[in-house]
């Protein structure tokens, strides 16, 4: 479920909130192959599904990147911020990947808006992920994403 705001002071007002949880999205074997044709990394722990069996994880995994770069999507379930002008990434604070992510997984993020602090122009939003793996022990991914919302 997202939450709907309008506007930088209706923001500022939800800092220290949670956000809630997305939905899940299913990492599939085309998901991971198509970024490695985007990104140029074909290494057989992706994209090789026979030779990734008999690796270390039993089977392909998705490239920690490619679970990074589902952030944005997944945060779009969460926060849905209205009436202004220009959303943009503005990088991240921490980035680890506890725990790889097996093709035909199921990944989803739980977030939290730790901070909304003023910059000209706007507002810069300080946001703690976590991309959980249905029935996994460890998350895929844990962050601290900056973006940055102008009037």
């Amino acid at each position: 479920m997202s939450v709907t705001v309008n506007g930088l002071d209706e923001l500022k007002k939800l800092a220290g909130s949670d956000l809630g949880t997305s939905e899940w999205i299913e990492i599939t074997q085309e998901r991971i192959n198509t970024f490695a044709d985007a990104t140029g990394d074909h290494q057989w722990i992706h994209v090789d599904p026979e030779k990734a069996a008999e690796g270390p994880f039993g089977a392909p995994i998705a490239h920690g990147y490619l679970t990074l770069s589902l952030f944005i999507p997944l945060f779009t379930e969460l926060l849905d911020v209205q009436g202004v002008t220009t959303k943009v990434n503005y990088g991240l604070n921490k980035v680890r990947f506890p725990s790889p992510v097996k093709v035909g997984s199921k990944i989803r993020l739980v977030g939290r808006l730790a901070d909304v602090e003023d910059v000209p122009g706007g507002v810069q939003i300080t946001v703690d992920g976590t991309i959980e793996i249905e029935g996994g022990a460890k998350p895929a991914a844990v962050l601290q994403s900056l973006s940055r919302f102008y009037a």
